[in-house]
């Protein structure tokens, strides 16, 4: 196989990530020249177009109804930067075999077995290595992410230390035994909604069977909801067969791109537990009574990263302060903040530490 020239971090990350597969997985050696292809093909231009592709590791009899090319094309990075405008719709994978002493795309699908390795070229020099889960393979979980020479490898083990978010639980494919399953993938839905929209906002969860969280809230709030708007509530108590019809998925995503967008007006959008949506832009103020939050503790899902004590100030501007604020005085709540740049964190109280929490999850959300 031809290639473009040697991209580093293929190398140092194949060997780290080629444990997180069993199907049985490609070798480091396939695992480093997909990335290394996938890298190149990332900073090519195709009619002034970037590339968006989502190479698979797979073989025609393991998918569903796959679209099979009569001659493979090799993998390399023009080739991929051509086909690039055909599969750049979500859900479409190139998929890669070997093709005697070389790698070749030999067609595409839409389903994916479980585990299968997938790498998806998010922009230039941006790339996410990912696994399909194995109750959906529509859905995955993020193993490492390549960012030119910056290397994130995810720790799949966040998700077992104590007061883990289960936001967070969800993310890294985890789930606990008690957690309501639809419950979480929700809020990883509004997640990711709020980082697509570029514009940065926060989002507040609050339990819907007390009041208290208005204690933090300045009033009159100007974009109340009277009577609360419970779309997503009433999608979510839909039956699972209901559930697991395309136009029942249609309508959650529109209902969550909704709430979303709504935390792009300067405040924060208040849902509850059950998500019912009850104000945007409303302005958090310190509960009366309670101290100013003296520090939290950061923490991020990358192996080699440990937990680390910060003031509030230090993690942004104001929307940062005012959730982890709004956190420390309302211990049962969450606080979901984007910035514009990207980055996405979740505040929670830690019971165990006394503190809040910031979990900086912008790795997950790719």
């Amino acid at each position: 196989m031809r290639i473009d020239q040697a991209y580093p971090a293929a190398r140092i990350v194949a060997a780290r990530v080629h444990r997180h597969y069993a199907m049985p997985p490609p070798d480091p050696g396939v695992i480093e020249a997909m990335i290394d292809v996938g890298f190149w093909a990332s900073l090519r231009r195709e009619e002034n177009y970037t590339p968006r592709i989502s190479l698979a590791w797979v073989l025609p009899e393991q998918v569903s109804l796959p679209l099979i090319f009569e001659r493979p094309v090799p993998l390399e990075s023009q080739a991929l930067t051509r086909l690039g405008p055909a599969v750049e719709r979500p859900g479409i994978h190139l998929c890669v075999r070997r093709q005697g002493a070389e790698l070749a795309v030999w067609g595409a699908t839409r389903s994916l077995p479980p585990s299968c390795f997938v790498l998806e070229v998010v922009g230039p020099g941006l790339l996410v290595i990912k696994r399909s889960r194995g109750d959906d393979s529509s859905k995955f979980v993020n193993v490492a992410v390549l960012q030119g020479d910056e290397i994130k490898v995810i720790d799949q083990h966040a998700a077992q230390v104590p007061d883990c978010p289960q936001l967070l639980s969800s993310l890294l494919g985890f789930q606990s035994a008690d957690a309501a399953p639809d419950a979480v993938n929700v809020l990883s839905q509004l997640a990711v909604s709020m980082r697509a929209h570029g514009r940065g906002g926060s989002l507040l969860v609050v339990p819907s069977s007390g009041q208290f969280w208005q204690e933090s809230i300045l009033h009159p709030i100007v974009y109340a909801i009277v009577p609360t708007f419970c779309r997503l509530m009433d999608l979510m108590k839909e039956d699972a067969s209901e559930r697991s019809q395309r136009r029942w998925q249609e309508k959650l995503r529109r209902a969550v791109d909704g709430v979303a967008g709504l935390t792009a007006v300067d405040g924060a959008t208040i849902i509850t537990d059950q998500y019912e949506l009850l104000a945007f832009g409303a302005k958090i103020v310190r509960r009366a009574g309670w101290q100013q939050v003296p520090s939290v503790t950061v923490t991020e899902p990358i192996e080699g990263t440990a937990a680390a004590i910060a003031e509030p100030g230090q993690l942004g501007g104001t929307r940062h302060l005012s959730a982890a604020q709004f956190v420390h005085d309302q211990r049962d709540a969450l606080a979901l903040v984007a910035s514009q740049d990207g980055r996405f964190t979740v505040f929670g109280w830690s019971p165990c530490e006394q503190r809040v929490f910031a979990n900086r999850i912008e790795t997950l959300l790719f």
